[in-house]
């Protein structure tokens, strides 16, 4: 199910959330030039959030959220 209707499964949400402090630090060994303040997830705003990574990242959204599903 995906309530939050952000193309992630709700179960796989609920473990990243568990696991986040594993995931920042992994996302920002990923892509270097994340911040704290960039990987900080304000619930409701998740397409600011996917486009602020996007920006700084300079990959596309989807090719976030698949390294993200495949994180979790």
């Amino acid at each position: 199910m995906d309530i939050n209707r952000n193309n992630l499964d709700d179960s796989t949400e609920l473990r990243a959330r568990s696991n986040w402090n594993e995931i920042k630090g992994q996302a920002k060994q990923k892509w270097g030039q994340l911040t704290d303040d960039d990987l900080t997830y304000d619930e409701g705003r998740q397409d600011e959030w996917f486009g602020r990574l996007q920006e700084k990242t300079g990959e596309t959204i989807d090719d976030i959220k698949g390294w993200f599903r495949r994180t979790f």
